[in-house]
């Protein structure tokens, strides 16, 4: 019997509260044997053994899977098919599960779960504005601040508010390397009437929300994609938010018509928190999770960590684990022992690229070159994508950086490895466990 995947764990879950929401002659011919395989941006992908059974899932069974993922309270949001016999597919190959989105949203991503500071409050006042009266007096809105610090909890909060408040209008989130992918994918095929689809798609729409611009730098085809696109909607007062990590005037290989329109509607930065509203976040994370955190532990974790509220979150989840492990409550020593930060630490030791790579190697009994490599087997993934994740957690890198420092991959690889482990920490004890055994390493050696 082949051993268990963290993709199979969860499943489990889901599978389990399916059942009782589904006929059982149709759950037993055509969800039972569904094969889990991937998690790709909070959707679970399945494959089906044929076409048959992917098109009736999709067709009749996906409103009780998706009830029975929001029950199962495993940290994703969407499932998606694929057919057996397929080995590479990617999102944009999988089935559309939201027609009204490129990028399906995060129901956790809500106003009531933002921590208000004093780093953060005019921003968040200002998306709820966006969100209470689009196309209004806050068009278009650009926000920006470093990593992990709620730009995309923003954006999709905005998006999830408008669509629950005013389900009339048509709300549209994405990221700018989907509206790139798409914008390359029309050009490539005119003939099959994609570039009018894609036109279609972005200029139909009461709501336009765009991750992380910066990804566009020196790419002027698409720029000119979305000056048009932009224009389009201005002139209907469609609201148009729009998220990067510097402020527009820094986007210097971005063209200066597209900045000075973005300059022109209400421009709100995120700051980095201070230590209260770590603290808050924190305290609200736990909470979320279940678990009652002792407030010194809570001020311990704040003051051992970076500004990334991602990092924050994968320090709570290490001594999380940690408790579950030796079954004991969490108290401020086990913290201590469990972030390797106060105790059998060498106070000297140094981190970098190479002693991650290196405790990664040692950890999977694998070799830099097939770490760094493009083999698919599905042992060296996930290695490769732990890897990425603790050069992100543990370094003051640039995603950019990153992707050098692994092997070439790019800006779009590291987000989505970093994303999915950490998403898969929160439900997966093994995954937990090996970064956590991986981290302890890098800080020996």
């Amino acid at each position: 019997m082949a051993e268990k995947t963290q993709f199979d764990y969860l499943w489990d879950k889901i599978r389990e509260r399916a059942e009782r929401l589904i006929n059982p002659l149709s759950y037993e011919r055509f969800i039972r044997g569904l094969e889990p395989v991937d998690v790709m941006g909070g959707t679970l992908v399945l494959r089906a053994e044929d076409e048959l059974v992917a098109a009736t899932v999709s067709r009749h069974h996906l409103t009780q899977l998706r009830e029975a993922i929001a029950s199962a309270d495993v940290g994703l949001s969407d499932v998606a098919l694929i057919v057996d016999g397929s080995e590479e597919y990617s999102i944009d190959k999988l089935p559309d599960t939201d027609a009204g989105n490129a990028v399906a949203l995060d129901p956790r991503y809500t106003f009531d779960s933002f921590v208000v500071g004093s780093s953060n409050k005019f921003v968040y006042a200002a998306a709820k504005s966006v969100a209470n009266n689009p196309g209004g007096e806050y068009n278009p809105l650009y926000i920006y601040g470093g990593t992990g610090l709620g730009k995309t909890h923003l954006m999709q909060a905005i998006a999830n508010e408008i669509r629950e408040k005013k389900p009339s209008l048509k709300v549209l989130y994405t990221t700018s390397e989907k509206f790139l992918n798409e914008f390359v994918d029309s050009l490539a095929r005119k003939g099959e009437g994609r570039e009018f689809r894609f036109r279609n798609r972005y200029r139909n729409v009461d709501v336009l929300l765009i991750d992380d611009i910066q990804f566009w730098a020196g790419k002027y085809g698409v720029q000119e994609a979305f000056f048009h696109t932009f224009n389009e909607l201005s002139s209907q007062n469609k609201q148009i938010v729009i998220s990067s990590d510097c402020p527009a005037k820094e986007l210097t290989t971005l063209e200066e018509r597209l900045r000075t329109r973005f300059e022109g509607g209400l421009i709100a930065d995120i700051q980095p928190p201070d230590l209260e509203t770590k603290i808050a976040i924190l305290k609200r994370k736990a909470l979320e999770k279940k678990y009652v955190v002792p407030d010194d532990v809570l001020a311990f974790l704040a003051k051992n960590s970076d500004n990334n509220v991602r990092t924050l979150e994968g320090k709570l989840n290490t001594v999380i684990f940690a408790s579950k492990l030796h079954e004991e409550p969490i108290t401020l020593k086990l913290a201590g022992i469990a972030l390797q930060e106060a105790i059998n630490v060498d106070e000297n030791a140094v981190v970098t690229p190479d002693t991650i790579v290196r405790a990664t190697c040692a950890h999977f009994s694998i070799t830099k070159q097939e770490l760094l490599g493009k083999s698919k087997r599905a042992e060296l993934v996930r290695a490769r994508q732990i890897c990425t994740y603790l050069m992100c957690d543990m370094l003051a890198l640039p995603l950019v950086s990153v992707g050098k420092e692994m092997g070439g991959r790019d800006h779009a690889t590291v987000i989505y490895s970093r994303d999915k482990v950490a998403s898969l920490m929160k439900v997966s004890d093994a995954m937990a466990k090996d970064v956590n055994d991986i981290k302890s390493a890098v800080l020996k050696q």
